[in-house]
């Protein structure tokens, strides 16, 4: 699944006007799915507006009032963008 089908798919919880998810990694949009499948869609009038890199960091903008969560998944998206940068300058 691309970032665009991820933002499709999920279209009835992005905020009117946003882009949505802006990183085009497939293992970042494997596990944001599995996230939003799994959990954030079942949360009362849960909503995402940007999910991007910004300086070398993931930024996750959601309407969530406990931001750990926005912060642990900032942190696996982290994570997997450190991995996928790795793998793909070892194979250059």
């Amino acid at each position: 699944m691309t970032s665009f089908e991820f933002n499709k798919k999920y279209e009835d919880y992005l905020e009117e006007g946003h882009y949505g998810l802006a990183i085009n990694i497939p293992s970042v949009v494997e596990f944001l799915d599995e996230i939003f499948s799994k959990v954030l869609i079942h949360l009362p009038d849960f909503k995402y507006s940007q999910i991007k890199l910004k300086f070398n960091s993931s930024r996750v903008y959601t309407n969530l009032k406990h931001s750990a969560m926005n912060y642990w998944i900032e942190t696996e998206i982290n994570n997997l963008v450190k991995k996928y940068d790795n793998d793909n300058n070892a194979n250059s």
